[in-house]
């Protein structure tokens, strides 16, 4: 039985349930002071306990799906990611090309043999919106033979809330990078990781909301702007991409596609394709339709003029709620703009998932900046 399986679930509850009622029907049995009466007290509480608490988890689970099978739980699921090429020409015509990528994760001690991950602050100019961030800087940023190399970088964004940090302990950016350029996959790249939860606790959307937070022109305009002239990180489209997961994956894409010519490609882990509107965003868009259509991905595509720009997409077969809604944005992609996609069979919205997915976007990445 899956995990996420209607079976599953009514076992759980069957379980807790009865439980329970074993725990009322023999408690005047176990009302004694002696040693099996406590044991027996205690036991049954804390089976119940378990069995409420697997109830709550599995049916929480099954509703957003962070886990779609007992191997992707178990993090057994280890099967990477393979990017498959979407060729599409103005009349619409797709041809798809398999493309595998392999990756392997390696470990460091010295900037020039390791790389190096600075804490710091990012301050816009123009948003004046100040964010913690973690930048990567590759090995070959401190060898001599670099000393005036323009180096590609990319803007990685984590889900809402999210950590930043999390994109270098938990998700392993620095690690894949740093495991595909010495395989000659990619070019070296500087990575610029932070959290789009730029106005915390409200969720922005990277919206630059009417009389509120300007969060995609921090992301879009201040970032490479602060990081070119702070780091030897060439300017423009051929030097800059961005990528992330979630709410940051939908963020990518959209500030690719509403800036064609500041970033070559975005990637987009399990993103949704138009601003979300809920209690934690409050009013994004103050009533006015052009901004909301603005950032609804697919309207885009099909209302306004292609952005000549390379998008990647990611989804699952099974796990993931964005699957209808990413093969409705590839169907909507027209040149002069590309996409390609990642679709595993396997995985829900978590970490697990997203790192059999990362190192392929990062080659795939690699390729189109630098």
């Amino acid at each position: 039985m899956g995990l996420t399986s209607h079976k599953v679930l009514a076992v759980a509850v069957l379980a807790a349930v009865a439980l329970f009622a074993v725990t009322v029907w023999r408690w005047p049995r176990l009302a004694g002071r002696g040693v099996r009466p406590v044991s027996g007290r205690v036991g049954l509480l804390f089976a119940t306990q378990v069995a409420i608490f697997a109830a709550v988890a599995l049916a929480a689970n099954r509703s957003f799906l962070f886990y779609a099978s007992w191997d992707d739980l178990l993090g057994r699921e280890t099967g990477m990611g393979t990017v498959l090429v979407h060729d599409t020409d103005p009349s619409g015509t797709v041809a798809a090309v398999q493309r595998p990528i392999s990756a392997d994760l390696p470990s460091g001690a010295r900037p020039a043999r390791d790389g190096l991950v600075r804490e710091t602050a990012i301050a816009g100019p123009r948003s004046h919106i100040v964010s913690a961030a973690y930048v990567y800087l590759p090995p070959e940023y401190f060898q001599p033979r670099y000393a005036h190399h323009l180096f590609p970088a990319a803007i990685v964004l984590t889900g809402y809330p999210g950590s930043a940090k999390a994109l270098v302990s938990r998700l392993d950016y620095p690690a894949i990078a740093k495991a595909q350029a010495a395989a000659h996959r990619m070019e070296p790249m500087v990575l610029v990781m932070l959290r789009p939860t730029v106005a915390p606790p409200r969720d922005t959307e990277c919206v630059d909301v009417p009389h509120g937070p300007r969060t995609e022109t921090y992301f879009a305009r201040d970032i490479p702007d602060v990081i070119t002239h702070s780091y030897r990180v060439g300017p423009g489209l051929t030097h800059w991409g961005i990528m992330g997961d979630s709410t940051g994956g939908y963020c990518a894409l959209k500030i690719a596609m509403h800036h064609p010519n500041d970033f070559g490609a975005a990637v987009g882990l399990a993103a949704d394709y138009k601003a979300a509107e809920d209690p934690t965003t409050g009013d994004l868009f103050h009533g006015d339709e052009s901004l909301r259509r603005h950032a609804d991905l697919v309207w885009l595509l099909r209302h306004e003029t292609p952005p000549s720009t390379s998008m990647l997409v990611t989804s699952t077969l099974h796990g993931e709620r964005n699957l209808a809604e990413t093969r409705r944005f590839i169907s909507a992609v027209r040149a002069p703009a590309r996409v390609s996609s990642i679709i595993l069979p396997d995985g829900g919205h978590n970490y697990n998932t997203w790192k059999r997915e990362i190192p392929a976007a990062l080659v795939w990445l690699g390729r189109r900046v630098g």
